[in-house]
């Protein structure tokens, strides 16, 4: 039993960092060889658990790996991308279906009414372009005279409100966000104390505003304390 339990935590591990190797864009995308990477090195994963041979299984999660970067390398060249990723489709060009890009597409119309309606877009007559993309996605272009307006549209020149940085999750000071603007632990414990908690055990969650390092605290009991534009060191200065 115990040979088994460590065989299972060793074949789990070594997919995870298998797997992690394949890039993030093997799942942000899952284009065909992307999927059939992923599937390969699951089954392969799994049959050690009824497999003897653990060798062969390791030999060929790293064919399946090399065969992975391989494929990943060949896309970069334009007429092996067209042959192993394939090319964008317009299923809706000014408002009109394009019912011969569909019927190749093996998209059906249903599917298609779908995802325009979860994007927005419940009549079809509002849609510029539908574009059903390589990876599956379908981005949708909508007509000039249906797009939400925007400060941009407006000519209004809006302020840079700055990102929120989580410097403190679950009592837990993140010191790498925290060196992200320009900081340290003293000095966020500093502000922290000057707002209230000096036990940085009392915070659930913080967040600094990476443009004017203002400082937000999250308890986790319903409330949320923001302490200023300004945090208590710049104020003094």
């Amino acid at each position: 039993m115990l040979l088994y339990i460590g065989k299972v935590i060793l074949l789990y591990s070594v997919s995870v960092i298998v797997i992690r190797l394949l890039g993030k864009a093997a799942f942000a995308q899952l284009t065909s060889h992307d999927l059939t990477a992923i599937i390969f090195l699951a089954t392969l994963g799994v049959h050690p658990l009824l497999e003897e041979r653990l060798g062969w299984i390791f030999a060929g999660i790293a064919v399946v790996t090399l065969l992975h970067i391989l494929f990943t390398r060949l896309v970069l060249f334009r007429w092996l991308n067209r042959l192993l990723i394939g090319q964008p489709s317009i299923l809706i060009k000014h408002g009109k279906i394009n019912k011969s890009k569909l019927l190749r597409s093996r998209f059906s119309l249903v599917e298609l009414l779908a995802t325009l309606r979860a994007g927005g877009y419940p009549d079809i007559k509002d849609v510029e372009y539908a574009i059903l993309e390589p990876n599956g996605q379908i981005s949708i272009v909508p007509m000039k005279d249906v797009v939400a307006l925007t400060p941009r549209h407006l000519n209004l020149e809006m302020e840079y409100q700055g990102l929120p940085i989580a410097v403190v999750v679950e009592g837990k000071v993140q010191r790498k966000n925290v060196a992200l603007i320009g900081k340290d632990e003293n000095w966020l414990r500093q502000e922290l104390k000057a707002a209230g908690y000096p036990d940085i055990r009392e915070v659930f969650y913080a967040t600094i505003r990476d443009s004017d390092h203002a400082l937000t605290i999250d308890t986790g009991e319903g409330g949320m304390l923001h302490h200023g534009r300004q945090t208590s060191s710049e104020a003094e200065g």
